[in-house]
C-alpha cells in the first residue's frame, strides 16, 4: 500500500514539474541517478539488499525492443557494477532477470526526472513492489527539483524508501 501511496506521489511531484515530456522510449537512453526508491518489502532495499541500486545509465533500443540497465549495487559493503537487459514485452512493460523475473515500466518521464516501477517476484516466490525516482546526472535546477519533492514526501513513512541523495556515498559513472 505504500508503494502505491508513493507511486501516486511521484506521479503528482513530476506532473507538478514544468511541462512533462512526450518521448519515445530511445530518447529516454542516458545518464540518470538514483535518488529514491519505495519498496513493500523494506528487506530488499536495505543496506546491502539486492534493490538498494544506485543507477548510472540507462539505454533503450527500439528497433531491438531491449532496455539495458547500468547500475550498482552494495554487498558486503562493496560497489558492484551490474548491467541487465529487458526485454520489450507487447503491453510496453520490459521483461528482466535481475533476482528473479521482473516487469519494469517508466511511469512519467520529465526532462530531468524519471519515475518507474518494477515488479519482482524472486526464487522463492516473493512479490515485492518497487517505485524510483531518478534525475539526470547534472541538471542545474536539482536542488529546486528535490525540494519540490521532499515538500510532497513528507507524510509518507520513510522506513520504506532508500533517500540516495542523504544517505549513500555516491559513485561517479564512467
Amino acid at each position: 500500500m505504500k508503494v502505491l501511496f508513493l507511486t501516486l506521489l511521484l506521479g503528482v511531484v513530476c506532473a507538478a514539474q514544468e511541462k512533462e515530456v512526450e518521448q519515445n522510449p530511445s530518447e529516454l537512453s542516458g545518464q540518470w541517478r538514483t535518488v529514491y526508491i519505495g519498496s513493500t518489502d523494506p528487506e530488499k532495499i536495505q543496506e546491502d539488499g539486492p534493490f538498494r541500486t544506485y543507477f548510472h545509465k540507462i539505454v533503450f533500443d527500439d528497433e531491438k525492443g531491449t532496455v539495458d540497465f547500468y547500475f550498482y549495487v552494495k554487498q558486503n559493503g562493496k560497489w558492484k557494477n551490474v548491467h541487465v537487459t529487458g526485454t520489450k514485452q507487447d503491453d510496453g512493460t520490459y521483461s528482466v532477470e535481475y533476482e528473479g523475473q521482473n516487469e519494469f515500466k517508466v511511469l512519467s518521464v520529465s526532462k530531468t526526472h524519471l519515475v518507474a516501477h518494477n515488479f519482482n517476484v524472486d526464487k522463492q516466490g516473493k512479490e515485492t513492489e518497487l517505485t524510483g525516482l531518478f534525475v539526470k546526472f547534472n541538471v542545474e535546477d536539482e536542488d529546486e527539483d528535490l525540494e519540490k519533492f521532499r515538500t510532497e514526501d513528507q507524510g509518507s513513512d520513510r522506513k520504506y524508501v532508500v533517500t540516495f541523495a542523504e544517505n549513500e556515498d555516491h559513485l561517479h559513472s564512467e
